[in-house]
């Protein structure tokens, strides 16, 4: 008996070491994502640039390519990093409005559809044509299709742009191609696994993605007031925020379990807090927790990206094909719904990050065996390359438009703010042509 205790104690002793080393391991990775993210995305924005950027930089500095302080895909880090994309949609969402998104809702759906059909089409040539089999050219195209909405919202936020008509058409256009990317990625993991796709299965997916927030949007704009009413009256400090962003959560749940995305729920969770009056203090509280879970979501999408899987010759010169069919499909997409007065160049180059939702589709080949390392590779170059060129480009095509407008636009490192993580809100157009 006393030689069983022993060994109990030893390893109860065992497993408390373990966890202590696990959880130290996680503090100093989120030690290292703060300094970082932070020093970095002052350092872009030094050189007016968005300060995603110098955050996205930081990911990689510190993911495995360079420094190794980063795993993305320990557990921990990865949730951290889910919840803080889920955060930062829902913030989105609560400067969103509704009716505004709805005026928008035919040229968000026409990019959308343009931005998936013309980069798939042009990747799967272009895969077919250097060599690359069917099932390999089908991952590839459809990494293509995917456009991170998270990254082009931060940015549209910090050039003071997301309140715009481009910015709603954006804003619009990537979460429905966050809705086709579902599809899409379902209908090419059966292909991959040899399973038979018929239409019947595909209008099930898309039938309960866009079930979902339409029915999200209308009953919880009828739940959430009287909901909203009685929380208001709890004295507890913080219980407003902290209800909005567990509604938030609950939602981003609720997507997930009915088959959607996660930052699909989140994001219709803001579209039904918009009109609450209470929806000032929930947005308040939503930046505090921000502070903490947005960096880690940009410091990851950047720790993810291998530098040595695309140094080869192949991997580069298929992830040239690659970027350059990505860039030009989604910009072009911008320019399909004609009748749009607005800057169709801004919606263009808005639409081009592929970030974690590229990298969704790359890991999804790689682990099925439909794509080899090289061409795995290949697809983190594009990704790559497409998540880091957004932020200057709209930059760009920002003071492009400023300068022909003749007027005058806080830009980062021209004493512009950094809106979401600080919490505060510039002036933003309404309309630009």
């Amino acid at each position: 008996m006393i030689a069983v205790r022993a060994l109990l104690i030893a390893a109860a002793q065992s497993t408390q070491a373990g966890a202590g080393h696990e959880v130290a391991s996680v503090l100093m990775a989120l030690v290292a994502i703060f300094v970082a993210t932070k020093l970095l995305g002052e350092i872009a924005q030094r050189f007016r640039q968005p300060s995603v950027l110098g955050e996205l930089i930081a990911g990689v500095v510190l993911g495995g390519s360079v420094l190794g302080v980063v795993d993305p895909t320990d557990p921990v880090i990865a949730t951290l990093a889910q919840l803080g994309v889920v955060v930062l949609l829902f913030e989105i969402g609560l400067e969103t409005e509704l009716a505004a998104l709805i005026r928008v809702g035919r040229t968000a759906t026409t990019v959308a559809a343009a931005g998936v059909v013309l980069p798939f089409t042009l990747g799967y040539f272009a895969a077919g044509a250097l060599g690359l089999g069917q099932i390999p050219a089908l991952v590839c195209g459809a990494a293509l299709c995917a456009t991170s909405v998270g990254i082009s919202a931060r940015v549209l936020s910090d050039l003071g742009w997301l309140d715009s008509n481009e910015g709603r058409v954006i804003l619009g256009a990537a979460v429905i191609d966050d809705i086709i990317g579902l599809i899409i990625l379902a209908v090419v993991a059966a292909i991959v696994a040899g399973a038979t796709v018929s239409v019947g299965s595909i209008g099930r997916i898309a039938g309960v993605a866009v079930a979902f927030v339409a029915l999200a949007v209308i009953l919880g704009g009828l739940i959430a007031p009287p909901i909203f009413r009685v929380v208001e009256r709890i004295r507890a400090a913080g219980a407003l925020g902290l209800f909005g962003i567990a509604f938030a959560f609950l939602m981003a749940w609720l997507a997930q379990y009915f088959g959607s995305a996660m930052i699909v729920g989140a994001f219709a969770a803001g579209l039904v807090l918009f009109k609450l009056p209470q929806r000032h203090e929930i947005e308040r509280s939503t930046t505090m927790v921000g502070h903490f879970l947005v960096p880690i979501f940009f410091a990851s999408v950047g720790a993810a990206v291998d530098l040595r899987a695309v140094a080869t010759p192949r991997a580069l010169m298929v992830g040239a094909a690659l970027i350059a069919c990505g860039i030009v499909g989604k910009v072009l997409a911008g320019f399909v719904p004609w009748w749009f007065r607005g800057n169709k160049l801004l919606v263009g180059v808005g639409m081009i990050p592929r970030g974690e939702v590229g990298l969704i589709f790359a890991q999804m080949g790689l682990a099925a065996g439909a794509v080899s390392a090289g061409d795995y590779g290949a697809l983190m170059l594009m990704v790559l390359i497409t998540t880091f060129v957004t932020p200057p480009g709209l930059v760009w095509v920002s003071r492009r438009s400023a300068l022909r407008a003749g007027g005058v636009r806080d830009l980062p490192g021209e004493g512009g703010i950094d809106d979401l993580v600080a919490g505060t809100r510039s002036s933003q157009p309404r309309s630009h042509g």
